[in-house]
C-alpha cells in the first residue's frame, strides 16, 4: 500500500503525557531527535506531522536528545497518552 510519498518513518518513542494548556507532549525516546526534525504522531484519534521547533528536559532548552530520554515538546494539535512518535526520514 502506498502512502502518497517516499517518506520513511522510524518509531522513535511514546507519549507519556499531554499537558492541554501548554500544548506541551512528554515523550519517552528509544531513539535520538534533534530539533528542525520532522516527527509524526500516531495514536486511535491522532494523526499529525510537524516540526520539532523546540524542546526541554527539565525546563531547560536543548537542542538534542538522546536514547532514553525524556522530553517536552510543543505539539500543534492534542495528542494522547500511549500515542506513537515517528522520525520522518525524507
Amino acid at each position: 500500500m502506498d502512502d502518497g510519498g517516499n517518506k520513511d518513518k522510524l518509531l522513535i518513542g511514546k507519549v507519556g503525557n499531554y499537558f492541554s494548556r501548554l500544548n506541551v507532549a512528554a515523550i519517552k525516546l528509544t531513539e535520538s531527535l534533534r530539533v528542525g526534525d520532522t516527527i509524526s504522531i500516531e495514536g486511535a484519534t491522532t494523526n499529525f506531522e510537524q516540526t520539532v521547533e523546540s524542546m526541554q528536559i527539565q525546563n531547560e532548552s536543548i537542542e538534542e536528545a538522546n536514547t532514553g530520554d525524556e522530553i517536552g515538546i510543543k505539539v500543534e494539535d492534542k495528542v494522547r497518552e500511549g500515542d506513537r512518535v515517528y522520525l520522518i526520514k525524507k
